[in-house]
């Protein structure tokens, strides 16, 4: 359900030459890297790299960030990283910038899977010569870290649902939103970050049958911060996640004055996920569709970048 697929008929040589002439021209061809970099899938990508580098003895990502600058530069470089390295990358940067990006943290580590976990730490490892549970541990606080740090893990049930456990563990979370204590604060998060997400569909429900309230809603009213943030992200991710994610690029695109770092974020990461599913979510959802709000408040390349990622329809414009 991404919108970015394997180009057929691929040629990687012929892609890194006409890269090399759009990047070394007097002045840089953006329309040919918006051309071919938004067409050609991750690994397609990756091949392209390989061969500009046979060829000209440089490196693509380089060149590239030398070449280029703003908004644009982010798109273009980001979607030459492997999915685990640009998540590894977008932490990075979220964890060690001027201030702690909390909200990326949460899109992240809300929204991946065990596998796309532990991959992204490998990944973190290798680029930054650093464990990032150490740097989740030193750069947050409180119980919003302690639920990072538990997501972080990567221990996650797979696949297994016990009814009878569903209606212990909604009691237990019920508790934990009237009572409010550390222990219970504890619990709460141990039963989001660590049950199935089958498991958690059941206590959901029962959550519902329980206090006559939905789970979202509970959260809502007794917690705050950014730990109230992560545990509603934990469940809408497990409910929907293409509905989360156009959630959050509604909310960068209209709250806060376009948060570009968000948007390109999520399209480069969902790109070949499920971004088709997010645009329809979002088109449902706001009435008007992400093309047509990208269109209305990005401009230039780095507008037509975005653009060529989402893939709009015609009835989008």
């Amino acid at each position: 359900q991404g919108t970015i697929l394997p180009a057929p008929n691929f040629n990687p040589i012929m892609d890194a030459q006409l890269l090399g002439g759009a990047l070394q021209g007097i002045s840089c061809e953006k329309d040919v890297l918006i051309d071919i970099l938004t067409q050609r899938c991750n690994s397609q990508r990756l091949m392209i790299a390989e061969a500009y580098r046979d060829m000209y003895g440089r490196d693509l990502i380089t060149d590239l960030k030398e070449n280029l600058s703003h908004h644009f530069k982010e798109v273009m470089v980001g979607l030459m990283y492997p999915p685990a390295s640009y998540d590894a990358h977008e932490l990075w940067h979220a964890l060690k910038g001027v201030d702690t990006e909390e909200k990326c943290l949460i899109d992240i580590l809300a929204s991946r899977s065990n596998i796309e976990i532990f991959q992204m730490k490998e990944a973190y490892l290798m680029q930054y010569n650093t464990d990032l549970l150490q740097d989740i541990d030193s750069e947050t606080s409180g119980h919003f870290r302690d639920t990072l740090m538990n997501l972080a893990q990567g221990t996650r049930m797979e696949g297994y649902a016990d009814p009878s456990t569903a209606a212990q563990d909604a009691m237990i979370l019920w508790e934990a939103c009237q009572q409010k204590t550390g222990e219970h604060k504890n619990m709460l998060q141990m039963i989001l970050c660590n049950r199935s997400h089958q498991q958690l569909w059941m206590v959901f429900q029962e959550f519902q049958n329980i206090s006559g309230q939905d789970i979202v809603d509970a959260i809502n009213e007794c917690y705050d911060g950014y730990f109230q943030e992560l545990l509603v992200a934990i469940v809408l991710c497990i409910r929907d996640k293409p509905s989360y994610f156009a959630y959050r690029l509604y909310n960068a695109i209209h709250d806060f004055g376009f948060h570009n770092k968000t948007v390109i974020r999520i399209l480069i990461a969902r790109s070949e996920i499920d971004l088709m599913n997010i645009r329809q979510r979002y088109k449902e959802r706001y009435g008007k569709s992400l093309f047509h709000d990208i269109k209305h408040f990005a401009s230039g390349h780095y507008e037509s970048a975005l653009l060529a990622i989402c893939a709009g329809d015609t009835e989008d414009y």
